[in-house]
C-alpha cells in the first residue's frame, strides 16, 4: 500500500531528526509508529478487560466487604436492612 499524507513542519522536523538519529527509511519509521500504535490499544483493550473482570468478580465472587457470617445469616441482615430502611413498617 503506497500512503500520501501531508505533515505540517512540526511533524515534518520530528519525522526527520527520527530518520537522522535512527537511520531508518521513512517506511520503517511508520511500521514501527503503527505498531507502537496498535499495541498500545490493544493494552488499554487489555487493561480495561481485566478491571470488568474484576469488577464481576467481586460482585460475584464474594470479594466485595460484608459481614464474614453473610452466607450464614443473610436472612438476619435482610431484615436488619429493611428495618433500617423502613422503620415504620
Amino acid at each position: 500500500m503506497r500512503i500520501n499524507a501531508r505533515l505540517d513542519d512540526r511533524y515534518e522536523n520530528n519525522f526527520i531528526e527520527v530518520q537522522q538519529q535512527t537511520g531508518k527509511t521513512r517506511t520503517e519509521i511508520l511500521k514501527e509508529a503503527l505498531d507502537h500504535y496498535f499495541l498500545a490499544e490493544q493494552a488499554q483493550a487489555e487493561q480495561d478487560a481485566l478491571a470488568n473482570n474484576r469488577k464481576i468478580v467481586e460482585l460475584i465472587g464474594g470479594i466485595a466487604e460484608g459481614p464474614e457470617d453473610a452466607s450464614v445469616n443473610h436472612k438476619k441482615y435482610i431484615m436488619d436492612y429493611l428495618n433500617e430502611k423502613y422503620p415504620d413498617h
